[in-house]
Formats: C-alpha cells, structure tokens, sequence
C-alpha cells in the first residue's frame, strides 16, 4: 500500500461507522480541474462504495475566488435542503489526513457522461423531460440564502463587466493572440446586462456536472468549484453553450432539451420571469469563456501541478469555442483555399508515418491492453497526434490563406504571430466590430485552426453549412 493509500485508508477507518480497511481506490477518467476517485471498503456490515473528490495533484491550494473544496461541501449540504439531489458528504479532508485538499462523500449511481444523455437510446424515455427539471433545479439553487448559510463570506461576488475584463486579461497573460476572443470580449462588454439581482450561482451547470438516471431525471448536482454569488441567468447560458451540447446542436439545453422547457421549468419552480436577452448573452459569454477555459488548461501543462496528456489536449479546444462565438456573433460564409499535394519528404519513413504509428500503437495495444484513466489518456494522446497529422497536412495553406487576409484588413505586411498580435490590439483599443473584412478574416482564422484542431465539432458544421 502507497502512501496515499494508507492515508486514506487510515481517514476511513476514522470517519466511516464500522469501516475496517480500504479495498480499492480507482482515479476516474475526466475531472480536468479537481481529481474524482471512486472508493470501494469494507465494514461491518458490508462493502460500500464511497466517492472521494480532491484538488488537483492534492495539493493545498486556494484559487482566489474559488471555493474551495471545503466550501463545496458546504454547497452540497445547502443545495440539499432546498431540495436539489445531492450525495451526503461524510468527511471534509483536513491537512492532518495526509490525503490532500478535497472530501468524501456518498457514492450515487447515475450517468454523468454528457454524450449519453444528450444521445444515448437508454435516455430516449425522459429525455424531453430533462430541460424542465433543469430549470427547476437552477431556481432552487438560485434561491438558497447565502446570508443565513453563511456562505455569502466564503464567496465571491462577481459583477458582470468585472468577470469579462478579469478573463480578458487572464487570457493575455497567455501571449498567444487569438483575435475571435478579443471580439467576443468586445462585443460582451457593448451588451452588459443590467439590472441584476445577485442569487448564488453554481457556475458549472451544465450537461456532464449533472448526474442523470434514465427513469428518475437528475439524481444530483456535482461539481460546485465554480460557484459564486452574480447573475442567476449565467447558469441558464451555460447549459446552453454549445461545448456541452455533445454533437446535438438543435436541442439547445444541453444537447437534451429546447431552451423553452429550461426556461418553462424555471419560470414554474421560481415564479419569475426569464429575460431571454440575458440567457443569449450568457450563452455567447460560454463559449468565450471556455475558449479561455482551454487555453488555461494548456497553460496548467506548462505549471504544473498536474501536467498530464490531457490538459494540452483540451488547450486545443479553444478553437471550438471560437467557431461557436462566430456562428453566433458573425454568421456568414468562409472560402477555404484547396490543400495542395504533399511535398515529397526525403525520409523515410515520413513524418506523418511515424506519427501515424504512434497513434495506431497508442489506439490499438495500449487501449486494448489496459482500462479506466490510463485507457481514456492513450485516446486523448491519439487525438493529439492526430492533430499533428492535420497540421502538417493543412496547416501551410491555411496558414498562407490567413496571412493575406490579415495584411488586407490591416494594411501592412508581417509575419503570422506580429499580425494576429496587431489585430488583437486594434481591437482592444477600439477597432470598430463592424470595420469591412473583419468578420471575414475572423470567421477564416477560426474555421481553419478548428479544421486543424477538431474538425468532427459540431460548431465546425455549422460553420461550414453557410458556405
């Protein structure tokens, strides 16, 4: 036994009535931000299993303006007596553990896999009634009392324009110039909602942080490390922004349900009425927040604590979200220049075979061979390489295509990085949204990475059916 396993197996022993050993303690594929673990042990009475949820790496860390983990506990118990299903939490991890930052909770059956809800035939029965309890359970949440819970203190409230400037400048902390996330960030900040009446905000709902069984609906709300105290709407946005729809672009809540049914569901439960605008702001403000969200994954690679396969992996991603913020801001046809032949490589193998390899050995022995996160990562390092492939198949010409693009709209000549990085500047001092070529040149550079990076993306098809 590890030490992490004796840890734990010795808080079991402590905290669980009539427990005498651990038997297994499994880390859970997915989970890109905190570590999910799935705990099978013995008591008296029997063997139960019990979930335990831990900061990344288990490290003792506090993001400011997260919760925590601690307060998360705290979230599931208060979101439990208002009526939203939710796991016990039997043990709130102390740094005397030795297990890490994080809690132990009961353990629920349940799909949380967002393709198998939004797809899966398992779901085909209930699934017209999913949108309604969504809403239904955003209400509920978003009228927990943060003063008599006390947890108005150990939250963060965050004003609209705040949150877009704070993730604005996150991301140019990154250095990489990425102009579609500076016009989004301009356009959010010309369409600030007003009038908001702050509630608690769980600000991660959405289809894959809500655990579905396929005759009762929702059996519970995970995944509180984003709440905060601001605009209840937000939550509704981002059920609804479309990187958790799962491929089913027309059913807008979640990839489950029609926007009416979230809105009907909450509407009931709250007794107030759903401004629209609102929920469509916050539905542009999701998939400009996790194009952001993508790119700090990549940037956690580079800083650690837990640099895995699958946080560049999902750096990539970024260029999904931006396709979204396209097709909802700038909606119209992109000319994509033809992809030329192969130029002729003096080695052999080739470049592209030796990757090729790499990836068939990765997605046929390794999978074959092994199971549960070791499994999910040898996929995630197959469509990194295969991302690899594409750039070298696509990326000259794409590349080429957008230089002349750029030079066009900003009336200078330059290498790639020194143009987009202009770009990106002009916007943030004032660049007008509607300037001539600058929806075409956005709409070019964001179609093309996300052609490199996940051309499968539903927001890639609908991009490409207004051609």
């Amino acid at each position: 036994m590890n030490e992490f396993d004796a840890a734990l197996d010795s808080v079991l022993r402590r905290v669980i009535p009539g427990c005498t050993r651990m038997l297994t303690c499994e880390r859970l594929s997915g989970g890109a931000n905190q570590e999910t673990y799935r705990i099978r042990a013995e008591t008296r009475s029997g063997t139960v299993t019990l979930c335990l949820r831990r900061a990344a790496g288990g490290t003792h860390s506090h993001v400011p303006g997260l919760p925590g983990l601690a307060v998360e506990a705290r979230l599931f118990r208060a979101a439990a007596a208002v009526g939203v299903p939710e796991p016990e939490v039997y043990h709130v991890l102390e740094a005397t553990d030795g297990v890490g930052e994080g809690f132990i909770m009961q353990w629920l059956d349940g799909e949380a896999l967002g393709a198998h809800i939004a797809r899966g035939e398992e779901f085909a029965g209930i699934r017209d009634q999913l949108a309604f309890q969504c809403g239904q359970m955003l209400a509920r949440i978003h009228r927990i009392d943060v003063d008599s819970t006390g947890l108005r203190s150990a939250l963060t409230e965050r004003d609209t324009g705040t949150i877009i400037q704070t993730s604005r400048e996150l991301y140019q902390s990154y250095g990489t110039p990425q102009p579609m996330i500076d016009y989004a960030a301009r356009w959010l900040l010309d369409h600030l909602p007003q009038r908001v009446d702050p509630t608690l905000v769980h600000g991660d709902f959405r289809n894959g942080n809500i655990m579905m069984d396929p005759k009762r609906g929702i059996v519970a709300v995970l995944d509180w490390e984003g709440a905060h105290i601001g605009d209840p709407m937000r939550d509704l946005g981002w059920l609804c922004t479309n990187s958790w729809r799962f491929g089913v672009t027309e059913k807008t809540a979640g990839g489950f349900g029609e926007l009416n049914d979230l809105i009907a569901g909450y509407e009931t439960e709250s007794g107030a009425a759903v401004d629209r605008d609102r929920v469509n702001f916050w539905i542009v403000y999701g998939s400009y927040n996790w194009a952001i969200g993508c790119l700090t994954m990549a940037h956690h690679y580079r800083t650690g604590p837990d640099a895995t396969v699958e946080r560049p992996g999902i750096g990539r991603r970024s260029s999904e979200c931006q396709v979204d913020c396209a097709n909802l801001l700038i909606p119209g046809s992109t000319d994509l220049p033809q992809p030329s032949a192969t130029a002729a490589n003096l080695d052999m193998p080739t470049d592209a075979e030796l990757l090729t390899s790499v990836r068939d050995f990765l997605r046929g022995d390794v999978m074959s061979s092994t199971d549960g996160r070791t499994r999910f990562l040898a996929r995630v390092a197959g469509n990194s390489l295969d991302i690899l492939l594409r750039e070298a198949t696509l990326g000259s010409v794409y590349r080429a295509g957008e230089r002349r693009l750029l030079m066009g709209l900003l009336g200078r000549e330059g290498d790639l990085f020194t143009l987009r990085q202009l770009l990106c500047e002009r916007l943030r001092s004032g660049l007008a949204l509607d300037t001539p070529q600058l929806a075409e040149t956005l709409r070019y550079i964001t179609l093309t990475q996300a052609l490199i990076d996940q051309p499968g993306y539903s927001g890639v098809k609908t991009a490409l059916a207004a051609r």
